[in-house]
């Protein structure tokens, strides 16, 4: 696998980005990383408000460096509890399906 290739699947991104983990990861360090993600999620949410709240111009790379990052942490907690992202992207897309059937739609009343 070659990261630059044009695809690349959740697997193979949780296996690239391994190799920036510690080896050895204690509950402290697991801790670290949710912060982390809690952390990367904040300034995510802060470029957007900047854009959408404050009409500054929205910088597009940026912002998917910013997700980069989030998502960085994401695949960094599932491999410290030996979660396959794939699995989550799967379960979770057939949670949505089970609660929006036929689409999201606004007043669905699909919480």
């Amino acid at each position: 696998m070659k990261v630059n290739e044009p695809y690349l699947t959740l697997a193979d991104y949780q296996k690239a980005s391994r190799r920036t983990m510690p080896a050895v990861l204690d509950d402290k360090e697991r801790l670290v990383l949710a912060l982390g993600l809690n952390g990367e999620a904040g300034e995510l949410g802060e470029l957007l408000k900047k854009h959408y709240g404050h009409g500054i111009p929205l910088d597009t790379a940026r912002l998917a460096s910013e997700l980069g990052d989030v998502l960085w942490y994401l695949a960094a907690i599932a491999t410290a509890h030996e979660i396959d992202l794939n699995a989550v992207a799967r379960g979770n897309i057939w949670k949505l399906r089970q609660r929006y059937p036929d689409g999201f739609t606004r007043g669905g009343g699909n919480a």
